[in-house]
């Protein structure tokens, strides 16, 4: 049974620190799953699911979520720590930092958001006051600060519909609506993830000033020289954060059904 799973977002397309690896890909209810490579890491069983597809192949607004998340459950994953490129709405998060998100707004439009769409599936009305497994987030903090990362503890993300870059009136909006960072596809995954009662947290690397806040035409180029810039880093901190992840639960992330489902 695979343990820990790593989602990787735009520049993080394979881990090669996975011993023993194997290539599957895993059929759901929702499709089919991009190929997820499973494997070990210090006798710990990993996955590794890139979140776009192979060659970066999915823009955003086309994820599949639902059946990347139902793919890793049915592997038998109860962690997952995922990786997003963000732009940085505050000058003090700064290209090249890391963020461990605690919150986020929520501006996706047309994504399917729950596994519980109604009639058979049922309703559901999970609570994501603290949307962020708590116990991942502490192992990742601890463990940036200790590789002497520049990583800041919090942060909101504002999650965007995309694909397209946003204008500086929304970059205004979002920050004036307590956003710190802005990105495209954290939303809804770390929600199918709290109804699949799977812990879920988020290192967020920042390559860029968001739109009217940077001087410059904002380009994926830019991303893509960043992210590579620090990919090695990323790897690093995963890497060195799995095993430190406890072998039992002692969040409340497994707890997220009791009391949400509405009963006929």
């Amino acid at each position: 049974m695979v343990e820990v799973a790593v989602i990787g977002g735009s520049g993080v397309y394979s881990l090669d620190f996975i011993e023993n690896p194997e290539k599957t890909r895993i059929t759901t209810p929702y499709g089919e799953s991009p190929k997820v490579i499973t494997g070990e890491l210090e006798n710990r069983e990993v996955a590794f699911m890139p979140r776009h597809g192979k060659g970066h192949a999915t823009p955003p607004h086309k994820i599949n979520f639902r059946a990347n998340l139902w793919g890793l459950k049915e592997l038998g994953v109860e962690r997952i720590i995922a990786t997003t490129a963000v732009g940085s709405l505050n000058r003090k998060i700064e290209p090249g930092d890391f963020v461990l998100l605690d919150q986020f707004l929520d501006f996706t439009k047309k994504r399917p958001s729950t596994f519980y769409d109604g009639e058979d599936d049922g309703v559901v009305h999970v609570d994501m006051t603290d949307p962020y497994c708590s116990e991942l987030r502490k192992v990742l903090l601890n463990k940036a600060k200790e590789l002497k990362f520049s990583v800041h503890s919090a942060g909101t993300y504002a999650c965007m519909e995309g694909p397209r870059f946003e204008t500086a009136a929304e970059i205004k909006m979002l920050k004036k609506l307590g956003g710190d960072v802005v990105g495209m596809t954290n939303v809804p995954e770390c929600v199918l993830a709290r109804e699949l009662e799977i812990c879920y947290s988020t290192v967020s690397v920042v390559t860029n000033l968001a739109a009217g806040i940077s001087e410059e035409k904002l380009t994926h180029d830019e991303v893509s020289e960043i992210m590579e810039r620090n990919i090695e880093k990323v790897k690093k901190l995963i890497f060195s954060s799995i095993p430190e992840i406890p072998k039992t639960r002692s969040c409340k992330c497994d707890q997220a059904l009791e009391g949400a489902k509405v009963e006929p």
